[in-house]
């Protein structure tokens, strides 16, 4: 799924509580969305756009995917009722759990689909729906247990191969993590979405030059989200180039949004700083998907 609010948009200009509240994790996704501070204990799902991986499709029924709070929570009151009435639609369970995962309802989505997945255990699109979920609430050695159901040796899912990839490296499996995103590449090569998590991955090694390359590549293929700028814009601040790293962060971006995602650029270069000194590793985590 690709989208621009992968840490949705435009909210500057509201002014409740709950609208900047919205305002903060739309910003936290579009400039992390594959390189979220987990210290920072900012939502991973925040208000998911299309941007984000979904191994599967949810059918035509689903139509287009929602991009706004608003959007999402019709989605939670139609996917809902429809969930409830028969909690073996896996097409219903998948939808309902993307929009409580975008409303920051992570637990509750993982009860969806773990129940959703009991009732279709051959389900490959549902395995691999409960695992980015499972990983979006840290059970990572289940997570793995589901995506590695999601796919077979003899028919690969490159999806999938990212989000085992991202999970391995949240688990500090780094090497092995990286022969996931290598494989996937064979599958999809120059895809942008792996090619950010494999430099995320480098950034999580502290392999500071080859992450910028890796991230500096994957911004430059057609389809690059803005998160993979955002992302290659955190590997150049960390390597000391502040000046070049807003430039990058804030790039075709209005106003007010691009003030927003250089605000939390220095945030996150500030907390990296912070953990070099106490020689704690970076907190970085790969992208998973919805």
């Amino acid at each position: 799924m690709r989208s621009e609010c992968k840490l949705p948009e435009s909210h500057m200009r509201l002014e409740t509580r709950a609208s900047k509240r919205s305002r903060t994790a739309r910003t936290t996704h579009l400039l992390a969305s594959a390189a979220l501070a987990a210290a920072l204990a900012l939502s991973v799902a925040g208000c998911k756009t299309t941007d984000d991986d979904i191994t599967g499709s949810l059918g035509a029924s689903a139509s287009s995917t929602p991009r706004t709070d608003a959007d999402w929570r019709r989605a939670l009151e139609v996917w809902g009722t429809r969930y409830r009435a028969n909690p073996g639609d896996a097409v219903a369970a998948m939808a309902y759990a993307q929009a409580l995962r975008a409303t920051d309802q992570r637990a509750q989505a993982v009860a969806v689909l773990e129940q959703a997945t009991m009732r279709n255990s051959h389900n490959m699109a549902l395995l691999g729906a409960f695992g980015r979920a499972l990983a979006d609430v840290g059970q990572y050695p289940r997570a793995l247990d589901a995506l590695g159901r999601a796919h077979t040796p003899e028919n690969p899912d490159w999806r999938i191969l990212n989000a085992q990839g991202a999970v391995l490296d949240q688990m500090g499996r780094h090497d092995e993590a990286q022969r996931h995103y290598a494989a996937a590449l064979k599958i999809v090569p120059n895809e942008p979405s792996v090619l950010s998590n494999l430099g995320l991955s480098y950034l999580l090694m502290k392999d500071l030059k080859r992450a910028e390359a890796t991230l500096r590549r994957a911004a430059g293929e057609p389809g690059a989200s803005p998160k993979v700028r955002q992302n290659l814009a955190l590997a150049v601040g960390l390597e000391g180039r502040f000046a070049e790293a807003e430039k990058i962060a804030s790039a075709d971006l209005p106003e007010a949004e691009a003030a927003a995602n250089v605000d939390y650029l220095r945030q996150m270069l500030e907390q990296q700083k912070d953990w070099k000194r106490s020689g704690k590793p970076f907190a970085f985590k790969p992208d998973a998907g919805t």
